[in-house]
């Protein structure tokens, strides 16, 4: 018989669960693209229509390893979120700030 994911956990000791939910927070911090779009509540067909394309590009983004940073940005902002370059380094992190005004919201 299959047992409750709520009574397993409740036999888990505080640092037992600690250790699984900062796991979960990790992986949730960290996922591909399509992953991502699917956290979200949307299917390719949702996000290609926010970003008047056809269903079957938004399966080729996916997939790609390599893209334009403003390919990336249109599809997290379709998502609606928002995308940070961060460049680090052993001595801290810092954001670049070149693509700002990447997609035509520059103001001149």
């Amino acid at each position: 018989m299959a047992k409750k994911f709520a009574d397993l956990r409740a036999q888990m000791s505080p640092e037992s669960r600690a250790r699984a939910e900062s796991r979960a927070q990790a992986m949730l911090a960290e996922m591909p693209l399509n992953e991502l779009r699917q956290a979200r509540g949307l299917s390719q067909k949702m996000l290609a229509e926010v970003l008047h394309i056809q269903q079957p590009a938004i399966a080729k983004i996916e997939k790609r390893t390599d893209m334009y940073i403003s390919t990336l940005r249109s599809h997290i902002e379709a998502m609606g979120g928002e995308l940070d370059v961060v460049a680090r380094f052993p001595d801290g992190t810092v954001k670049i700030t070149n693509f700002a005004d990447l997609g035509g919201n520059a103001t001149a």
